[in-house]
């Protein structure tokens, strides 16, 4: 009785061992199985490329010229025609510097300057100076008369440009190239009062950026870089600026500095007051090799990145230099033309199996 309980005992150890080497034969043909699973991965070449390092800042951008023109005195109003419309001058033409916008009449103010007399006057000293000259080289007339005459010539001249003074404060003129912002409306023939503003304009091809920038930055950020200059309303428009004024000073409660971009706006894109995004340029190359920021791994304080290589990934550990939000310069590790792994590659060891995929 006890010898057939340890048959049945023995035959069962049998069981379990063949039971337990099969589950352990098979672990060990799964694991050599997975071990020679290629992964899927794709691949881009490594390829040399500009790249720019950059500190991005926001801000209102504002025309570089702007100004709000009023009345000197009070007059009659007078809209004028645009010359290249034909009609009267209205918000948003262009106008050329000197172009004559608006014309206020007064006649009583008009005769006080008497413009035509002294132009007269003035022809006349410049005879009576001529005639002197030629009297005192022959003898005829003193020096004192002669200086007296130049006197004489000299203040003609002064009441003539007064009076071509006192009468251009009765036009409106553009003090530049650039465009009316603002133009109030007044019926023609209207009195206007003086000081009454009665144009703007602003010229905006070339604009300006104030920036606001923490200390940090401030032996980063120099004059002449170059930034990019971005608005969300001009999704596929980036334009080119500078920096052109930076302060010493640092503002003690904001710990901040300022500094200005002059930008580049020739089609006139950038509208003032529009809210821009800047990205200055403080460090850049030519020719880089740049791969997707995405693809570096870290072990440790190491960066790592894998190449495909005879259909097996190889672990490189880089150097990198510049980066951008989506690229980083390589400085040492790999080389250009080499296959570098950017999708699959999150679970790569060294020497895994790899299948390129498109």
């Amino acid at each position: 009785m006890i010898l057939h309980k340890q048959t049945i005992n023995f035959s069962k150890l049998l069981v379990f061992s063949l039971g337990l080497f099969s589950i352990i034969s098979c672990q060990n043909e799964a694991t050599s199985f997975n071990t020679d699973v290629a992964v899927n991965v794709s691949v881009e070449e490594v390829k040399k490329k500009p790249i720019e390092q950059t500190l991005i800042t926001t801000g209102s951008i504002k025309p570089e010229f702007e100004v709000n023109l009023k009345t000197e005195l009070a007059a009659q109003y007078y809209l004028q025609k645009n010359p290249r419309t034909g009609k009267p001058f209205k918000m948003g033409d262009h106008v050329k510097k000197n172009e004559l916008v608006i014309l206020l009449e007064d006649q009583e103010y008009t005769n006080n300057a008497n413009l035509p007399g002294a132009e007269l006057d003035m022809e006349i000293s410049e005879m009576e100076y001529e005639k002197q000259q030629a009297l005192y080289e022959k003898g005829g007339v003193t020096k004192r008369e002669l200086v007296n005459s130049e006197k004489t010539l000299l203040t003609s001249k002064q009441t003539y440009e007064n009076a071509e003074l006192s009468i251009e404060k009765l036009s409106v003129r553009a003090p530049f190239n650039g465009i009316i912002t603002d133009l109030p409306y007044f019926s023609p023939g209207i009195r206007v009062d003086n000081g009454q503003e009665v144009l703007s304009m602003m010229n905006y091809s070339t604009m300006l950026m104030d920036l606001s920038m923490p200390e940090n930055l401030l032996g980063q950020v120099e004059i002449n870089q170059q930034a990019n200059i971005m608005n969300y309303a001009l999704p596929n428009d980036t334009l080119k600026g500078r920096i052109t004024e930076l302060s010493p000073a640092i503002d003690m409660e904001a710990r901040t500095f300022k500094g200005r971009l002059k930008v580049n706006n020739p089609e006139e894109l950038l509208k003032p007051g529009m809210f821009v995004k800047a990205e200055i340029v403080v460090d850049q190359r030519d020719s880089a090799l740049v791969i997707p920021k995405d693809v570096v791994l870290t072990e440790g304080n190491r960066k790592v990145v894998f190449v495909a290589k005879n259909s097996a990934a190889q672990k490189r550990y880089i150097r990198t230099g510049i980066e951008t939000l989506t690229e980083v310069e390589v400085l040492e590790g790999i080389k250009p033309d080499e296959r570098l792994i950017i999708k699959g590659f999150e679970t790569l060891k060294d020497r895994s199996k790899v299948k390129v995929v498109k």
